[in-house]
């Protein structure tokens, strides 16, 4: 459950706010029609978060336990400075012409591969070597975090201040992620 759990509130927090659910909420405008873009992104998602599972599986037989919270924190902490500093804009993938569906997988799947949700994943995945529950819970994660951007974009751009929750997130993010190394060192 630790897997689960970890990876879910990690990848729901990272994702608000983030390129992701920015793409997800102007697809859902552009077609018109959620139910492809949420396929897409479902399917996108899934896509990524095995990938990410298998690949911290894979770390977690090389490396000791210390190094792989270690390995945990660093992810945290480099999650929490992706959410405070400047990013560039989002691609609206306004000249891709795959239909909603299509444009929405292959555009999400593009954009979370190497994010910082993935790291994060892949680090949780390595700690606690529970790869199925990991990705379980980061998938539901980003659907969490991405669904009601698609659901209800217009009410969400006018309402919830997407700055202040990154810098929020970003600060939880550090702030846990020294904690994880102050332990993996012995100091805390």
């Amino acid at each position: 459950m630790d897997a689960f759990l970890t990876s879910l509130f990690a990848l729901a927090v990272a994702e608000f706010g983030d390129r992701p659910q920015i793409l997800c909420a102007a697809l859902a405008i552009r077609y018109a029609r959620v139910s492809p873009v949420i396929c897409g992104l479902g399917l996108a998602t899934l896509c990524n978060c095995v990938i990410s599972a298998i690949a911290g599986s894979a770390v977690h037989g090389w490396i000791s336990e210390d190094a792989l919270q270690l390995f945990y924190a660093l992810s945290l902490i480099f999650a929490g400075f992706g959410m405070v500093v400047w990013r560039r804009p989002v691609d609206l993938l306004q000249k891709w012409r795959l239909g909603p569906f299509w444009t929405s997988f292959l555009g999400l799947f593009i954009l979370q591969l190497g994010d910082k949700g993935q790291f994060v994943l892949m680090a949780t995945a390595a700690r606690t070597d529970m790869a199925a529950f990991a990705a379980a819970g980061g998938w539901t994660g980003v659907m969490i975090a991405c669904v009601p951007a698609i659901l209800f974009h217009r009410q969400m751009a006018a309402h919830v201040s997407m700055a202040r929750v990154r810098y929020a997130g970003g600060a939880g993010f550090i702030i846990v992620g020294m904690i994880v190394a102050l332990g993996a060192w012995g100091i805390f």
